[in-house]
C-alpha cells in the first residue's frame, strides 16, 4: 500500500495532543478519519489534518486500514476487539483494558486473525527513561537495587471528568492513568514482578477515583521499585532516583515531549526530543557526581515501529503481552490497596 490510512477513535487529550500529531509526522501513515461529535473538534481535524470527521466507530471502518483507540478507558478493549473483527490492525492507548482478562481476550483475537495489535506505551520513549535504560545496559550503576519513579502534580482543585469521578468499571483514577506508565517502565527495566504492595487514597473533595497512590514492587531478580502517582503533591520529588551497587542516577522534571506537543510543535521538528543541559540528571556516588546528558526523547519511534510492523510483518513496538503483564500488576495493586497487605502477582 502507498499509504496506511489511520482511523482515530477519540479526539480528547490523548487523540488531539499525542496520536494525531504523531501520526501526521510519520512517513507512510495518513490520518484519514477521526471519530468525534464535537463541532469544534470536527472542524479542527478537517482543517489541520484533512481528515474526515465521523460521528461513531461504525462510520470509521471502511475509511481506514489501522484503527487507533483513544476513547475513554472503559471502551478500550471492546473497540479494539470490534476493529479486529472488522479486519483492522489496532493501536490501543493505555491502559490496554480494564482487566488483564479483557486484555488477554483481545490479544487472542488478534493472534487468531493474524492482525497487528499494539499498546501506546509512549513513555518507553521518554528521554529520561531512555537515559536510565542506557545507564543500566552499560552497567554504569552496577547491580540495580531500587528504582524510584514518580509522576506527581499539584492540583488541589479537581478538573472534573470521568478520570476523577468514575469508578472501577471506568478504569478511572491515577493508578490506571499515570500508573500504567510507571508500572510498564519498571517491568521493562527490572523484569517480572512477584509481589505488590499498594497504598491508594482519594484526597480531594468531589473526587471518587484514586488521586494519591504508592506502589512497592518486588521483582523476580531481587530489585524493588517504589512508584508514586499523585495529584496532591505540593513539593514534587525526583522523576527518577535509581540506586545501584556502585552508583545512583537522580533526575528531576518531566520529559520535554508532552509540553512541546501541547505547545503545537511538530514531533518531526529538529531537536523536538532534546532536553536543555540545565535539566540533565546526575550520576555518581557520594560527592563524586557528574551531569549526564539526557537521551533525546523519541515518541515518533512508536508510530515508526507501527508503520514498519504493518509493512514488513515484524513485531509491534509494544507487544500486547507486555501490556497484559502491566495490567496484572495493576490488578494486584488494587487488591493490595483494598486489603493493605502484600499481594502475590499471578
Amino acid at each position: 500500500m502507498d499509504e496506511i490510512r489511520v482511523g482515530l477513535i477519540g479526539y480528547g487529550t490523548a487523540g488531539a495532543v499525542f496520536h494525531a500529531p504523531l501520526i501526521e509526522a510519520t512517513p507512510g501513515l495518513r490520518l484519514a478519519a477521526v471519530v468525534t461529535r464535537d463541532p469544534g473538534r470536527q472542524t479542527q481535524v478537517s482543517t489541520r489534518y484533512g481528515a474526515t470527521p465521523v460521528p461513531d466507530a461504525a462510520a470509521l471502518w471502511e475509511l481506514c486500514d489501522l484503527v487507533v483507540v483513544a476513547s475513554p478507558n472503559r471502551t478500550h478493549a471492546s473497540l479494539a476487539a470490534e476493529a479486529l473483527e472488522r479486519g483492522r490492525a489496532v493501536v490501543v492507548d493505555k491502559p490496554f483494558a480494564r482487566t488483564a482478562e479483557e486484555a488477554r481476550a483481545v490479544t487472542r483475537l488478534a493472534r487468531e486473525r493474524g492482525l497487528m495489535l499494539t499498546v501506546f506505551q509512549n513513555r518507553r520513549w521518554d528521554g529520561d527513561f531512555r537515559t536510565v535504560r542506557a545507564l543500566v545496559e552499560r552497567d554504569a550503576l552496577g547491580e540495580v537495587r531500587r528504582l524510584e519513579s514518580r509522576f506527581e502534580r499539584w492540583r488541589p482543585a479537581p478538573k472534573g471528568g470521568w478520570r476523577e469521578t468514575g469508578g472501577p468499571g471506568d478504569a478511572a483514577g491515577l493508578l490506571y492513568d499515570l500508573g500504567s506508565h510507571l508500572v510498564d517502565q519498571a517491568l521493562q527495566l527490572l523484569g517480572p514482578v512477584t509481589h505488590v504492595y499498594c497504598e491508594s487514597d482519594v484526597r480531594r473533595a468531589g473526587v471518587a477515583a484514586d488521586d494519591d497512590t504508592f506502589l512497592a514492587l518486588t521483582h523476580a531478580g531481587g530489585a524493588r521499585s517504589h512508584l508514586w502517582v499523585s495529584a496532591v503533591t505540593p513539593s514534587l520529588g525526583p522523576r527518577f532516583r535509581v540506586l545501584g551497587s556502585t552508583a545512583a542516577y537522580l533526575k528531576y522534571g518531566l520529559d520535554v515531549q508532552e509540553e512541546r506537543l501541547r505547545a503545537g510543535l511538530s514531533p518531526a521538528a529538529a531537536g523536538f526530543g532534546d532536553e536543555d543541559e540545565d535539566r540533565w540528571g546526575t550520576l555518581g556516588a557520594g560527592d563524586d557526581l557528574r551531569a549526564v546528558p539526557t537521551e533525546a526523547g523519541a515518541y515518533l519511534d512508536f508510530y515508526r515501529g507501527v508503520e514498519s510492523a504493518l509493512r514488513a510483518g515484524g513485531p509491534p513496538p509494544v507487544t500486547p503481552e507486555s501490556a497484559v503483564a502491566a495490567l496484572e500488576v495493576i490488578e494486584a495493586a488494587r487488591r493490595s490497596a483494598d486489603e493493605r497487605r502484600v499481594v502475590a502477582v499471578g
